[in-house]
């Protein structure tokens, strides 16, 4: 692990904003460190409101989109709502679907299956609304590069309204209306909303032609929270705003589907790390194990009882994307020794009979043991597909387009992307992606970074700075959760491994003579020996809190030590 300082901001942005806000340099600091200088900005932050959300009708074709779903109401039409069977997708699908239903009942839903028609809008998708009476399709999450597709369907008389948050190609499809704010042509305020957020933003142009207000939408926003914690975009401007009131919601007045996969978690209040630890992984498994119907069905049950039975349905698929992930990845690890790839600057790996609904999963696993861009490859029909995911910093998606003679399709992002190739170029590809990787990628990126915010001492942690760093919250990309130093720290005599590998470690810490405090580092098992005998030593860390038997106590979430 590399350990970085993040550089101290300018000394009078931080005292201006502390004397602004009536609160301590040291937060004042850690504020600024986000991009948080002014009263306004900080008022924003710690107090998120709805109002602070943009007009939908700033999006490009927006207005287009709404005339042409009023159209269709006004004419009887049958509506298709088109989804991509990840959490971004069906929550997108789920919200806008419901939202259609509660004034016109002619509307149905789409995922496509993961194995037989592959990642984003399909011929088989088009087919089946041609074959039942469909004359606009609504894609989220997906659909900014479908310009054959798009077509395909045009001389089927089915019209297209695409919502997609992607990069787009050199052309967009011709659709009705294109919603993407990553369009050139398009001066929305933000531009990193998820697939299910841009959703969000149609039905709210919606509900503003029926004089609703954002209020009445609040129920549609677990939903919103959901995939923008999933879909890792970043915690700034109005997904900030929009998770925050979804975790309200999802605490306070969650929909069925919620309820029944979290109610026998013991914790009170759930925050963002459970949305992508708990939720999350669940409603994917949906489409990884089965098919993403079922999270669609899940989502947008209303009676708690069948919602349980889809629930404990899905808790099945999620067990077995589990003993998959294990497999896949020991048997990955196993190829990359024996073929003596260890020393790369990449891991490309083949299996023809591995799930393809777990490599990307995988992917992220291997990056865990060695630290770079890796794609997992499996078959799927007669091409290879695989699940790309990237190392902070590096942008896996520019590198795969430089190779993209190679490929027959790829989309995605910075940090995660799919592909498809033939057989007979996999070879040539995989080394083309090794020698575009070494030329672009800084040699640091190879190492995995902790940034720490501030060096501390134990004692500066109070009931005080707790109450303050909760307020930071929801965290997330660009609002990661503060991360602090403390050099000098002693275990008790109290050190522990936990877990059945003995791969955590559990501590009981002091530094000169603060009181003593509870210490837990997921996964650092193996530097035991660094704390015995009362040796100092350094430790990077979060301040968490601890909930057990009822109790809540304040404990460093260990990062490092070293």
């Amino acid at each position: 692990m590399r350990w970085t300082i993040k550089p101290k901001p300018s000394e009078e942005k931080v005292k201006q904003l502390a004397a602004a806000l009536n609160i301590e340099e040291f937060v004042a600091t850690l504020l600024v460190q986000r991009g948080i200088e002014t009263f306004e900005q900080a008022r924003q932050f710690f107090r998120p409101t709805l109002e602070d959300l943009h007009n939908p009708y700033l999006m490009k074709d927006m207005d287009k989109a709404v005339e042409r779903i009023e159209l269709a109401i006004e004419n009887g039409e049958n509506i298709l709502v088109f989804g991509d069977y990840d959490v971004d997708g069906t929550t997108a699908v789920s919200l806008v679907s419901s939202y259609l239903k509660t004034y016109y009942p002619n509307v149905a839903t789409y995922i496509p299956d993961r194995y037989d028609e592959g990642y984003g809008v399909s011929f088989k998708g088009i087919d089946f609304a041609d074959d039942n009476g469909f004359s606009l399709i609504i894609a989220l999450d997906c659909g900014i590069k479908s310009i054959d597709h798009v077509a395909y369907a045009k001389e089927r008389n089915i019209d297209f309204i695409i919502c997609d948050h992607h990069r787009p190609g050199e052309f967009l499809p011709e659709a009705v209306a294109v919603l993407d704010p990553k369009r050139d042509d398009c001066n929305y305020p933000y531009d990193e909303l998820c697939g299910c957020g841009i959703g969000f933003k149609l039905i709210q142009a919606l509900g503003e032609n029926k004089n609703q207000t954002i209020e009445d939408l609040i129920p549609y926003l677990d939903l919103v929270a959901t995939a923008i914690a999933a879909d890792i975009v970043p915690m700034t401007g109005e997904n900030r705003v929009l998770a925050y009131f979804g975790l309200q919601v999802i605490n306070s007045d969650p929909r069925p589907g919620f309820k029944a996969l979290t109610h026998q978690i013991k914790k009170k209040v759930l925050d963002i790390t459970d949305v992508v630890f708990i939720i999350a992984p669940r409603i994917n498994a949906a489409g990884r194990i089965k098919h993403g119907n079922h999270a669609v069905e899940l989502l947008t049950e209303f009676d708690f009882e069948q919602a349980q039975q889809f629930a404990s349905e899905i808790e099945a698929y999620n067990s077995e994307r589990k003993d998959l992930d294990k497999q896949i990845t020991k048997e990955a690890l196993g190829q990359i020794i024996e073929n003596n790839e260890k020393e790369r600057f990449t891991t490309v790996v083949f299996q023809e009979d591995w799930h393809k609904g777990v490599i990307g999963i995988v992917a992220s696993r291997l990056i865990e043991t060695y630290y770079r861009p890796t794609l997992v490859f499996t078959k799927s029909g007669d091409k290879y597909a695989a699940s790309a995911r990237s190392v902070k910093g590096f942008d896996v998606y520019n590198a795969l387009e430089a190779c993209s003679e190679h490929l027959e399709q790829f989309g995605g992002h910075m940090y995660a992307a799919g592909m498809t190739l033939l057989e007979e170029n996999y070879l040539a590809f995989k080394n083309a992606f090794e020698k575009v990787v070494e030329e672009t990628i800084h040699p640091d990126m190879l190492t995995p970074e902790i940034s720490i915010d501030a060096e501390i001492n134990l004692s500066d942690i109070t009931p005080k700075l707790t109450r303050i760093l909760k307020q930071f919250e929801p965290f997330g990309p660009q609002n990661m959760t503060p991360v602090f130093l403390t050099k000098k720290v002693k275990d008790t005599g109290y050190a522990q491994k936990l877990g059945a590998d003995e791969e955590h470690l559990k501590l009981f810490v002091r530094q000169n003579n603060s009181e003593g405090m509870a210490a837990i580092g997921f996964g650092l098992g193996n530097k035991m020996e660094l704390t015995t005998n009362k040796k100092p030593f350094e430790a990077v860390y979060c301040i968490d809190e601890n909930e057990w038997n009822g109790k809540t106590s304040v404990q460093l979430r260990l990062k490092d030590i070293k």
